[in-house]
């Protein structure tokens, strides 16, 4: 399932949610999906921070490090 399919299919469960509920078993979808989203942002975000660099004043280069 891609990304977009996620996404679509979260939002037509909270459009859902907010009309009529959901289901026990909707409830269920509707939470895996958002972890599948939710890792997929922070996997997207540490790919960023590792390729980040910090410019010092004197110019030179260093890698941001692990918190």
């Amino acid at each position: 399932m891609s990304m977009d399919e996620v996404i679509a299919r979260i939002n037509e469960l909270a459009k859902k949610a907010k009309a009529e509920g959901l289901t026990p078993e909707e409830q269920t979808e509707r939470d895996k999906l958002r972890r599948i989203y939710i890792d997929s942002v922070k996997a997207s975000l540490v790919g960023h921070l590792e390729n980040t660099y910090i410019v010092g004043p004197d110019g030179e280069k260093r890698k941001l490090g692990h918190k």
